[in-house]
């Protein structure tokens, strides 16, 4: 039962803006860092935050024989998808690279359609998904065409929304449930724990930097990684046990609107008129398919 908002709210309206800003803190990390350099801070910012956490709150590390679905997952949910959001925002403003993610919800219920089938494809999801998959032609204005460039970021940012959408029955299957299920905090150490492992290599070959640090890079990075990739998984715990799982995942939605608004007034990027349109297409699509936004019934002859 979700309490009362005044619990969980101040911590969803902050958890929205510290996501919502992380598109705003990776593109100002691309002006001296390469994708993996961006992700390889972030993420080892994060470990070292989710460990000082862990101790503080006497929170236990995974076990031993769950590292290695840990990994699955980590690839899915940090190093693979981070980076390829990085690498997407060298060619796409970040306020497009949050729209898409906004995607993650569609994402993630035709993935748990394919995995699970017992989950049938109702009435409401199917009118939800043709609603938010048309919001996204429209996002990305295919009427117009897009060049080479755009073309690449757009696909590397679908690529990590579909590996976000593919990640949550992975966890749900293989990491929380029976004697596999840990809790929030422990979850998320794993992940940051085994991102950077992942990412230190690939950095290395691909290069940390390509130009002198400035201080708005470090800074750019502090936030990304203390705040982004280790305080916000507090506050999305809190969140989630204070209100309910349905709840905390409609951050993905203010996140987006947030993202938009950041790219904007601190980056001066400019929005064409379908990107806002697009995005609330999704939205709509999203909160119906997930049941948020209720349809009339039909009444059968």
């Amino acid at each position: 039962m979700t309490t009362a908002p005044r619990k969980w709210l101040p911590a969803y309206l902050l958890l929205s803006l510290i996501w919502g800003n992380s598109f705003l803190f990776i593109k100002i990390g691309l002006q001296s860092l390469t994708p993996a350099g961006v992700v390889l801070s972030r993420l080892a910012l994060g470990a070292v935050t989710m460990l000082v956490i862990s101790a503080a709150t006497r929170s236990p590390l995974p076990p031993r024989r769950l590292w290695g679905r840990l990994f699955i997952a980590a690839v899915l949910m940090t190093s693979g998808g981070w980076v390829l959001f990085a690498f997407s925002e060298q060619y796409i403003s970040s306020s497009l690279a949050g729209i898409i993610n906004g995607t993650t919800p569609l994402m993630t219920l035709v993935v748990v359609m394919i995995a699970f089938p017992e989950e049938r494809p109702t009435r409401q999801r199917i009118i939800g998904l043709v609603i938010g998959f048309s919001g996204i032609l429209v996002v990305i204005g295919v009427w117009n065409g897009m060049g080479t460039a755009t073309l690449l970021g757009v696909a590397a940012g679908v690529v990590a929304v579909t590996g976000y959408g593919i990640s949550y029955p992975y966890v749900r299957r293989h990491l929380a449930t029976g004697e596999e299920r840990m809790g929030s905090m422990t979850f998320a150490t794993g992940l940051m724990i085994m991102g950077t492992l992942q990412i230190a290599p690939v950095a290395a070959v691909t290069g940390y930097s390509h130009a002198p640090l400035t201080s708005g890079v470090v800074l750019a990075m502090l936030a990304l990684g203390i705040v982004g990739s280790g305080i916000a998984y507090v506050l999305n715990y809190v969140v989630i046990h204070r209100s309910d799982a349905t709840t905390a995942s409609t951050v993905t939605y203010v996140i987006t609107v947030v993202a938009v608004i950041s790219g904007a007034v601190f980056l001066g990027e400019s929005i064409a008129w379908y990107e806002p349109v697009g995005a609330a297409m999704v939205i709509v699509g999203a909160a119906t398919a997930q049941g948020l936004i209720r349809l009339p019934r039909v009444a059968r002859a």
